[in-house]
């Protein structure tokens, strides 16, 4: 039975046994800095680069709100850059950069993948730190498209 567990630690280094994707929230700009990624980037330098070529090379391919690209760090274990936030938040913002109608394909595609992997998948609550997003329109979205397919999610919160 699939379920969302909540626990305290690194997404980046889940205890989980078997397949693993850590999934996390990207912007549609190209830019990679700041955030959940800095941790990516201590851990694994792959994903960070898949996601620049990914979008230098955004005219060839997928790349934009709704893709999600699977990078594998280990043999076990993926990161899935899902590009769910338009722009970054800057001073001059009002709106929150998230865009919840993007995270929704974002997730059916990171269950279709994680389905065919027999994964478990890992993050932080994505979209709710520089995305802007709120956690009571993310969870919601993680039922329907992971829970619901049979894909248990555990959301991981910085241990104090």
């Amino acid at each position: 039975m699939a379920r969302i567990d909540y626990l305290r630690g690194d997404a980046t280094n889940p205890p989980a046994q078997g397949p693993k994707v850590v999934a996390h929230i990207c912007n549609d700009q190209g830019r990679w800095g700041r955030g959940f990624v800095e941790s990516l980037s201590r851990r694994w330098p792959g994903p960070e680069a898949a996601y620049r070529n990914w979008h230098r090379d955004r005219a060839d391919n997928d790349f934009g709100l709704g893709a999600t690209q699977l990078v594998q760090v280990a043999s076990d274990k993926w990161v899935a850059n899902m590009i769910g936030q338009h722009g970054i938040k800057t001073v001059r913002s009002s709106a929150p950069p998230i865009r919840y109608e993007a995270v929704d394909p974002c997730l059916r595609g990171l269950a279709a993948r994680a389905a065919e992997l027999d994964a478990t998948v890992h993050m932080p609550r994505i979209g709710c730190g520089l995305a802007g997003g709120r956690w009571d329109h993310i969870e919601p979205l993680i039922i329907r498209r992971l829970i619901d397919c049979g894909v248990s999610v555990s959301v991981y919160d910085l241990a104090d």
